[in-house]
């Protein structure tokens, strides 16, 4: 392998998610990131010019980049979750671009519940809409460490500045009623390009950072839980080979915390205790390793392990939770309504058990971000509180303290279709 791919495979991947309002220019944000960073190659350039002018357009429609859909192209909005990849110098990245519609709520959490950063778009004819408050609140209620507010269309409001100071002001009113810790505003025009990834001499009252600027340099290396150790299993392996007659490792992908040879680990649900033999990845020994790497593990006793426990580490961080009885934040994905009482299969990190919903505590109003107690009844795209009890204990930790072992899914047992995710409270 050159250094240059191996500096590539090295360098910090981000991902972000898009949101906002109809013809926010979501999708032309994107393309104006992809096209002004150079990641279009000359055939999808060629594509998209052709399906421009096919459309009737005076310029090149950018937003036909993301817009992969038949109906999307058509109805000139985002309807599914679409991702994209590029790279700079300095980052890789991965892009879901987010429907911004209240019925695609679902598809929004689907694409943001991995993001390091959201991008909201406010149009700056607008300002802040309900629409903009509720992608905030979802941003939060999935705990997205950073949100970067892009005020678009600035050239249609010739560059303002006290209309660019007035939607920050509406912005961070909202945002001070959510837990949002790190919230940036930038003035853009995805159409001219300003601010997106060059300066724009249009705003020459803006002495910020450019978008891209920005998704380069944001701290995200503290964003996951390096505190508490949490090692899902995902597969025992023994390969029972004559270069390695006794080998058992525990593989998985660590969800939080760091790891050490010689440290002394407790496994659940057992409750056994042992010491770290050894740490590796791939064909190679390492004497650290920490989240979110994929590794194995081998301890220095033979303890009965399989798919679905988890390892910890020994006094470092929170404790886990173990617990049948639990409270989430439940968005639902299926056409169907939640059955009262109903039985689920529940997915959790590499573990899988049945589990029953007890109660809806309360709908989320995520316009108005009010709490409705009296309708009980869920169907899609519903945020709601809801009580579980599992046939077994899970080991978990709260979601604000990790988002993978704080998250769940639930699975339909007769159709297989994955019906919620939960963030476990």
């Amino acid at each position: 392998m050159s250094g240059k791919e191996s500096g590539y495979l090295d360098m910090e991947l981000l991902r972000f998610t898009t949101a906002g309002s109809v013809d926010d220019g979501k999708s032309t944000l994107i393309g104006r990131l992809l096209f002004d960073s150079k990641a279009i190659f000359e055939d999808q350039m060629e594509a998209i010019e052709r399906a421009s002018m096919r459309s009737g357009g005076e310029q090149v429609n950018l937003a036909l980049l993301t817009d992969g859909l038949r109906a999307e192209r058509e109805q000139g909005i985002t309807i599914d979750v679409a991702y994209r990849y590029f790279a700079t110098p300095k980052r890789k990245f991965i892009i879901a671009d987010t429907p911004g519609h209240i019925q695609y709520t679902r598809n929004m959490v689907t694409g943001a519940s991995t993001a390091n950063v959201a991008i909201i778009l406010v149009d700056a004819r607008h300002g802040v809409l309900e629409q903009t408050r509720r992608h905030a609140y979802i941003a939060s209620l999935l705990q997205i460490p950073h949100i970067i507010v892009c005020v678009n269309k600035m050239d249609l409001v010739d560059y303002s500045e006290d209309v660019f100071n007035t939607i920050v002001k509406d912005f961070e009113s909202v945002a001070s009623n959510l837990s949002v810790l790190d919230v940036r505003f930038v003035p853009i025009s995805a159409l001219e390009g300003d601010n997106v990834v060059t300066r724009s001499e249009n705003t020459d009252w803006y002495d910020g950072p450019t978008l891209l600027y920005l998704l380069e340099n944001i701290h995200i290396g503290s964003d996951i839980n390096r505190h508490d150790f949490r090692l899902p299993v995902q597969y025992v392996i023994r390969p029972q080979s004559k270069e390695f007659p006794d080998f058992r490792g525990y593989a998985g992908r660590i969800a939080g915390g760091v790891l050490k040879k010689g440290d002394t680990v407790t496994v659940h649900p057992s409750g056994f205790s042992s010491v770290v033999k050894g740490i590796n990845i791939f064909n190679k020994e390492l004497d650290i390793a920490y989240a979110p790497q994929s590794v194995c593990i081998e301890l220095e006793d033979d303890i009965d392990i399989s798919r679905g426990d988890m390892i910890i580490k020994e006094g470092n961080g929170k404790p886990l939770c173990i617990e049948q009885d639990f409270d989430v934040m439940l968005c639902w994905f299926n056409d169907n309504n939640m059955v009262p009482r109903g039985k689920y299969t529940l997915k959790h990190t590499t573990a899988e058990v049945r589990c029953m919903i007890k109660e809806v505590k309360y709908k989320v109003d995520i316009n108005a971000l009010e709490k409705n107690s009296d309708n009980q009844e869920l169907g899609m795209n519903d945020i709601a509180r809801v009580s579980l009890r599992t046939t077994k204990p899970l080991f978990f930790d709260a979601y604000n303290t990790n988002r993978n072992t704080g998250s769940i899914i639930l699975i339909d047992e007769g159709t297989n279709e994955t019906v919620a995710a939960g963030m476990i409270l």
